[in-house]
């Protein structure tokens, strides 16, 4: 069965928890991507920073992204893969939490992130469809 480690796209990008939201904007245009994990000092995944949250919860509060912490912007525990975890559960995961991308983790180690299109690529059509439904019901 394929694994998180196998469909993920490798070399994924943290912000660091101490740097500013404006840092966090910059590196999501660099590297044309919507959302961030948010990696404390340790290297241990604190949180996912969203292109929506920089908008709603720092631009649109009035609040200045150049002083507004990443860290700031974390909520909860993030919903993460085990990097060994097989396509089957990456989809209950995916469906379960309706998100449409996560990180994959090794132990501690942040290796890389999911999206609903890798998933998407590694599952037969009935699933997909499965998929796809549970992401855009509400």
């Amino acid at each position: 069965m394929t694994t998180a480690r196998e469909i993920m796209s490798a070399g994924t990008e943290c912000v660091g928890a101490e740097e500013d939201t404006l840092t966090a904007a910059k590196k999501m245009t660099r590297f044309e991507v919507g959302v961030l994990p948010i990696c404390g000092t340790d290297n241990k995944l604190n949180g996912m920073l969203t292109d929506r949250d920089i908008v709603t919860e720092v631009l649109g509060a009035g609040k200045d992204p150049a002083t507004t912490k990443a860290g700031d912007l974390a909520q909860g525990e993030a919903v993460t893969i085990g990097a060994d975890d097989d396509a089957q559960e990456i989809l209950r995961t995916t469906t379960a939490h309706k998100v449409r991308r996560f990180p994959v983790i090794d132990g501690h180690d942040l290796v890389g992130m999911v999206a609903q299109a890798d998933v998407a690529r590694a599952l037969p059509d009935p699933p997909v469809g499965d998929l796809l439904q549970a992401l855009s019901t509400d």
